[in-house]
């Protein structure tokens, strides 16, 4: 098979790669804090959304960026920083919709029991930027030079 052939598919493997194993280690995480720890909070409703939705927007993620590449130079770390510009919000807009998330004049609640304040959030979010950004030019760079798309 040819190093062009099925570019996208590629680029959406690749994609996929760095949640899937971040995510093994959130499940981890879950079993020790749910199972284990006997945390009475309904963990399972917040895991669930991640482990469905953010390899596969990775994956489509990387896909744009790979047919926006070849019009427009955006480097790989800024193009994953604008990522958690679209998860947090869709992520907000479902935890919303399900009821385990509800917002007030000072921050929101999950659950009814775990407050977060709006600076608290934003200061969060600003990680997630950084995080985002690091993950992406170094190890979503790396697993596509890997599949050979990079």
């Amino acid at each position: 098979m040819s190093p062009s052939a099925h570019p996208y598919v590629r680029a959406y493997m690749a994609g996929v790669t760095l949640p899937t194993i971040f995510l093994l280690v959130i499940l981890g995480i879950f079993v020790l804090v749910r199972l284990i720890l006997q945390v009475p909070v309904p963990l399972e409703r917040i895991i669930v959304f991640p482990m469905a939705m953010v390899p596969n927007v990775f994956g489509l993620w990387n896909m744009l960026y790979l047919r926006l590449r070849q019009t427009r130079q955006i480097s790989i770390g800024a193009w994953g920083a604008l990522l958690p510009f679209v998860l947090a919000p869709l992520g907000a807009t479902v935890a919303c919709s399900l009821g385990f998330l509800s917002s007030s004049a000072n921050g929101v609640q999950y659950f009814g029991v775990i407050h977060a304040s709006y600076g608290l959030l934003a200061l969060n979010f600003c990680i997630a930027v950084v995080i985002y950004y690091l993950g992406w030019k170094y190890l979503v760079n790396f697993f596509n030079r890997v599949v050979g798309i990079e």
